[in-house]
């Protein structure tokens, strides 16, 4: 008995389960139906019924039939794709047709729309084969066709999914977006230079219409030569300006300023003047906006550089060693602050594009999901350059070396005249410049001999006979060094026998300078006066050959040669 009860009350409990889960179906499908369309009592009623041609059942095929349907100016048919729900019977028939062909003018003029990114299925769920996208799989009854700005605000057309009563649900432009369309006609509507272009040129011709490739090319022509007006104009600007760091700053904006003044003459003509189709008005837009950026940005660097170099010249000066060490220390940060405003104008200027021209809201998702493959190629190839250019970052703030030291870099006499992104401009002491990248710079050992001061101790070696008199020698040294400018600290002036083999010696004269270049030029001047001095007063000290024969040998040499032909030759009796 107790076993039957049991197995009666698991089919019971089985039952209720089953039961519940059938009801929880049931309601979650009435749900789910309810929000894949918005229901409603009756749709265009003052339209009539709609032409075959018109094919609502997905938002793609929707458009499109909209778009074929108005090419074609067949208005009232086209109509049909909008749900004129707000308006009366009599302002359905009235307005309807008026309605489509502005809509027709806006999608054409407006933002480049493209029917093949609209949902080809009738319940729109949105897919996603890279399953990036949360909210994969879910149905939608509206979605939007085109985003499109006018004085400043912002205007979504929009597809609703309708059902009447037992009818397919269809797809129609929403209410809210129809009662857009006469703001969006005013501002993306034809211009009223175009109702005196002829009927024969407003037909279409490929993806734009005839009188705009013949329109085009002039448009481009004329911003052309605004460029090159205000070109001419900044150039002259630069040559009338006094000489200085205006007149620097002028001649370095032309290009510029030029193209600065044609993306805003651009802008002008297109919402003033003429306005042409998407296409050609989506690839304007987005050059005027990235040339408008990179000019200002331009600018904006060249003006950095121009208080930079206003800087240098006041503070200073030439770029060489001789500048206190401070004054050098502030012009490698200048080159360094440099670097980071370029590093934070490209980086704004990227991002201002980027966000003008919504390629976040167009690429969306396949960016984040292409992002690490693209962050690898980027590493791979660049590499060079982004070592480069942490590495000048390192020079600029860690300063081993810094604008104006004189360095020794590959047996080479350079001064430092800037540190770049990827290289160093080195000036050699013949006025040379040595191009070297950076980390092959730091990968090589270098003097810096202003790294503390910029003296240096230098010598000079002569080569005497054993006769020569280095007391003698020494004085003439001492008065000779006393009398050279560069050289400082007397107290350390040396001059000393190094050296010495069977027929010379090395004498050797040490002397401190100011400066590596002076002191060069101090170590020249002191070997001439010496040589100069040996030369007019002790010639014998200069060192000679001692040559031992014996008088075998003179007389062989007799032999040979008449008594007038005998070499001159110093003889010592051989032992």
């Amino acid at each position: 008995m107790k076993a039957n009860s049991s197995w009666l009350a698991w089919g019971l409990l089985v039952m209720a389960l089953t039961f519940s889960n059938l009801c929880a179906a049931q309601t979650q499908g009435g749900e789910s139906e309810s929000e894949r369309w918005f229901t409603i009592d009756a749709l265009n009623t003052g339209l009539g019924e709609p032409p075959e041609e018109a094919n609502r059942v997905t938002p793609r095929e929707s458009i499109r039939s909209f778009l074929k349907l108005t090419d074609q100016e067949e208005y009232e048919a086209a109509a049909h794709m909008l749900n004129l729900s707000e308006f009366s019977e009599d302002e359905q028939r009235e307005q309807g047709s008026e309605l489509a062909r502005q809509l027709a003018e806006v999608f054409q003029r407006g933002d480049w729309l493209s029917v093949s990114d609209l949902p080809g299925r009738e319940d729109a769920v949105i897919e996603d084969p890279a399953g990036q996208n949360p909210r994969v799989g879910e149905t939608r009854r509206n979605v939007e066709v085109s985003s499109l700005k006018a004085d400043g605000e912002t205007y979504d057309i929009r597809l609703g999914r309708y059902r009447v009563g037992d009818q397919e649900p269809v797809w129609l432009i929403m209410p809210i977006s129809v009662s857009y369309i006469p703001a969006l006609y005013e501002q993306y509507g034809p211009s009223a230079l175009e109702s005196y272009i002829p009927e024969r040129f407003q037909t279409s011709f490929g993806v734009l219409r005839i009188w705009e490739w013949i329109a085009i090319p002039l448009f481009v022509l004329f911003i052309g030569l605004v460029g090159w007006g205000v070109h001419r104009l900044i150039s002259l600007m630069s040559k009338w300006l006094p000489s200085g760091v205006s007149s620097i700053f002028a001649s370095q904006i032309g290009m510029p300023g030029a193209l600065i003044a044609m993306s805003l003459v651009t802008q002008m003509v297109l919402d003033y003047v003429v306005s042409f189709s998407a296409v050609a008005t989506t690839t304007f837009r987005v050059l005027l906006i990235s040339i408008l950026a990179w000019g200002v940005g331009t600018v904006a660097l060249r003006l950095v550089d121009t208080i930079m170099l206003r800087l240098t010249r006041r503070i200073v000066g030439e770029i060489d060693d001789t500048k206190p060490r401070d004054e050098r220390r502030l012009l490698t940060s200048l080159y360094a602050l440099r670097r980071v405003i370029i590093l934070i104008t490209v980086t704004g200027v990227s991002i201002y594009i980027l966000g003008q021209v919504q390629l976040f809201e167009t690429l969306g998702l396949s960016i984040l999901a292409s992002a690490s493959v693209l962050a690898v190629l980027v590493g791979v190839a660049g590499q060079t350059v982004l070592g480069n250019i942490l590495a000048s970052f390192q020079l600029s703030f860690a300063k081993p070396i810094r604008i104006g030291d004189l360095v020794i870099f590959e047996d080479e006499w350079c001064y430092v005249e800037g540190i770049f992104y990827t290289f160093i401009r080195l000036r050699s002491w013949d006025e040379r410049r040595l191009i070297v990248p950076v980390t092959y710079f730091t990968s090589k050992p270098f003097d810096n001999l202003s790294v503390k001061s910029t003296k240096m101790y230098r010598s000079l070696t002569l080569t005497l006979h054993l006769s020569a008199d280095i007391g003698l020698l020494r004085d003439k040294f001492l008065e000779f060094a006393k009398e050279e400018d560069s050289v400082i600290e007397h107290h350390k002036l040396l001059c000393y026998v190094t050296a010495q083999t069977g027929t010379a010696q090395t004498v050797t004269c040490y002397l401190m300078t100011s400066d590596p270049l002076a002191g060069w030029t101090a170590e020249m001047n002191l070997r001439e006066k010496l040589l100069a001095f040996i030369r007019d007063n002790h010639p014998e000290w200069w060192p000679r050959e001692i040559v031992v024969i014996s008088h075998n040998d003179i007389a062989r040499g007799a032999q040979g040669k008449s008594s007038g032909e005998m070499d001159s030759v110093e003889v010592k009796p051989s032992e």
